[in-house]
Parts: C-alpha cells; structure tokens; sequence
C-alpha cells in the first residue's frame, strides 16, 4: 500500500512538472529580442567561428555592440591556413598572414585584441578533430567569461542548415559547448580542478540563417563604411591577393574596387537602412535548432 501510494504521488508530480513546462515554455523561447540590440549596453558578446574572417556576417552589429559598452569577444577554432588559391603560400606563412589580418580588422572596428582568441586547428579538417577535445575547449571559454549572448553559425531552425564543411561543423560545435557548459558535472573538472562554474547562455544571434528563418535586423546605420574599411584588411580573402599574394597593402585602384564589391553584400538594406540579419533565440540551448 504504501508503495502504491508512493507511485502515485510521484506519478502526480511527474505529470505536474511536465504540464508546468509545457505550460511555460513559451516563456523561455522567445524568437524576438526583449530589447532592440541598437540599445543593447552592459553585456559580454561571444562570437563563435571557423574562419579569421567568419566575424564578417556581423562586424557591424559586434563593433556597435563594443561602442555601446558591451564586451564583445571573438573566438575563431581555425587559422584559416589552407583558405587560397596561391600556390606559392605556405599553411605557416598563410596562418601568421590571416591572424594579423583579422587583428587588423578588429582595430578597425574597435574590438581589443585581447578579446581574440584563436584555438590553432587546422582550416578545413575541424569535423575531423577530436570533438569532445574541441567542445572541452569551448566550454572552458564559455565558463570563464560568463557570455550573455553567444554569436555562432546557425545550425538550422527545424532542420539542419547547410554550410560549408568547417562552418557546419562550427555550428553544432558551438551548440553542444553551450549545452555543455551548463551542466556542472560535464568537463566536471574545470570546476573541481579550475574553480570555473557552470554558466547557461540565455540568448544566442544566429548568423548565416536561411532567409526564411531570420527574424532579427540590426540598423548598423554609421557603420557600414568602418565594416567596409575592416573587412579591406583581409587582403588575402578579398582581392587579387587570393590566387597572387604580394603582401598586406593594395594598390590604391585595387583598394577601391575591393571596396564597392564589398558595399554590395556586406549587409542588406531594409527600409533604406543597412542591416545585418540573424536568427534571434532566447531559451535553453537544447531548443537552439526548433
């Protein structure tokens, strides 16, 4: 008897919790922000990518955010050294060019260069690499600076998202760090050995979305123009400097025409406005994908 009574108190609740879930979901999933990111001040940004020129499908809106008093941090899983058609370029020579490019464009755009961090994996084989190694890593940097928003490619909304092979594998990294970082006994010693603690992350800007699934423009109006000036620094990504590289500067002529290439698709214009678009999640990061 007093075993029944035990299961159907614990039935009771069981059923309780899940209808209390169900019944509040809504409230931990929200697709719009609370709050313009324009007015966003005060929190620390984490931005997730494969590439030292991945920061380019949000520039806009993570300078605005550093000059709005926010911490905005860029971590970049690879060197970026087998990305050109030169062959003349070494992976060393082409790992060493595509970091000081990305400092560069950092500079530019206000970020401090302390807040870039890059974790050494080779261009192109990150899908190949030691996962849980990678996740571990993630984690560990997620823990220690306690980020508000996380910036990542978006892994799909329904289903998966096709990027690229490193950008894929960017975007489901970048997920299973943010749901491992909340759990205390996951990489258990990063807390016990390191003193770090468990963090969840509330809200995430998704990058490279499908159109469809954008549901976010950030005005990145007074910006466009320093975007354009940054991204001129990745001379070996956006200029004849991909098949022939010849060094950090180009030629005032080649400079130019970089630039009004780069002022067609660096964002798009709504409402006459220059924007940058996201997918915008607000909730637990096991439903980053719904």
């Amino acid at each position: 008897m007093i075993l029944n009574n035990t299961l159907n108190t614990y039935t009771i609740m069981k059923h309780t919790l899940i209808t209390l879930f169900l019944v509040t979901l809504p409230l931990f999933a929200m697709a719009q922000p609370e709050q313009a990111v324009e007015d966003w001040t005060g929190k620390t940004i984490l931005l997730i990518g494969a590439h030292p020129d991945d920061d380019s499908y949000s520039m806009g809106t993570l300078g605005m955010l550093n000059a709005n008093g926010n911490e905005v941090y860029i971590a970049i899983l690879t060197t970026g050294n087998v990305g050109t058609q030169d062959p003349d370029l070494g992976m060393m020579d082409l790992a060493l060019i595509r970091k000081q490019e990305e400092q560069a464009a950092l500079a530019t755009m206000g970020i401090p260069l302390d807040h870039y961090i890059n974790f050494g994996y080779d261009d192109g084989m990150l899908e190949f690499e030691d996962k849980k190694e990678v996740v571990s890593q993630l984690v560990r940097l997620i823990r220690r600076i306690k980020p508000d928003v996380l910036f990542s490619f978006d892994p799909g909304k329904g289903s998966q998202r096709w990027h690229k092979a490193d950008h894929r594998a960017s975007a489901y990294l970048s997920a299973d760090a943010a749901r491992a970082a909340m759990w205390p006994l996951l990489f258990q010693g990063q807390i016990t050995n390191e003193g770090l603690e468990a963090h969840t992350i509330p809200e995430y800007m998704l990058y490279d979305s499908a159109e469809e699934d954008k549901n976010t423009w950030v005005d990145i109006s007074g910006w466009e123009e320093r975007k354009v000036e940054a991204l001129t620094k990745y001379v070996s990504q956006f200029s004849s400097g991909w098949s022939d590289y010849k060094g950090p500067e180009m030629s005032p002529e080649e400079e130019e025409k970089v630039k009004e290439m780069l002022r067609g698709w660096i964002h798009e214009e709504r409402d006459g406005k220059p924007m940058e678009g996201f997918r915008h999640y607000k909730g637990l990061p096991d439903d980053i994908g719904r």
